[in-house]
């Protein structure tokens, strides 16, 4: 008999370190939390080895000046659908993500239409994922 094949669906990248990030200023997310894969405490997230997220949705290319900021949004995401954050926080949330986006290089040609697609999209999104504790 052939060995079994052990994957997970969805999911494109993996953590390989933990990622410390310190949310910018005037985001005014408040957390405090602790799991297998995300800490956040004040405005200090830790993200740890194996986290696995989808990275950037949507018709866009992953690229590198993408990817931290879909890492971040997605956690934040997460905390709104774990109920950890208010959905009201959703709005600091894509405003985290533009500012990564615009730090990492990305031009605000490319960038601005990422924050009005998390703005007019990202809800919907949102409220259509199960929440759960991701796991590699």
């Amino acid at each position: 008999m052939k060995s079994p094949i052990y994957f997970k669906r969805g999911y494109e990248y993996q953590l390989q370190e933990d990622y410390p990030h310190t949310l910018t200023e005037g985001c005014s997310v408040p957390l405090f939390f602790h799991s297998k894969y995300i800490v956040a405490v004040g405005t200090k997230l830790t993200i740890k080895a194996g986290y696995a997220w989808d990275g950037p949705s949507g018709p866009t290319f992953d690229t590198r000046n993408s990817l931290r900021g879909s890492l971040v949004h997605d956690v934040l995401y997460q905390l709104i659908g774990l109920d950890i954050l208010t959905n009201e926080s959703r709005k600091e949330a894509d405003k985290e993500l533009y500012a990564i986006l615009l730090e990492d290089g990305m031009s605000k040609l490319r960038a601005y239409p990422w924050y009005l697609a998390v703005r007019s999209f990202g809800g919907i999104a949102n409220a259509t994922q199960t929440p759960t504790e991701v796991a590699p």
